[in-house]
């Protein structure tokens, strides 16, 4: 948790397998945002369990949690 007035830290998550540190990063919509993904267009895992896409906004990511995301790709 970051102190009011000052910018939070970097945090360490593991997305996809591989640890990764991020910096102003504190829910599963920013972290979407940072890394170009649409909302539509993925399934988010939080520590193994599914994230419904209307509750990105209000989960929270901590240091060290596991994310995985699954992107849907079109084609044939």
């Amino acid at each position: 948790m970051s102190i009011l007035g000052q910018a939070p830290s970097a945090m360490n998550i593991t997305l996809n397998g591989n640890k990764t540190d991020f910096d102003n990063i504190s829910t599963i919509s920013e972290l979407l945002e940072n890394l170009d993904l649409a909302v539509d267009s993925v399934v988010v895992e939080l520590n193994t369990k599914i994230i419904q896409p209307d509750s990105y906004g209000a989960t929270q990511l901590g240091e060290g949690d596991g994310v995985e995301i699954i992107r849907f790709v079109g084609g044939g």
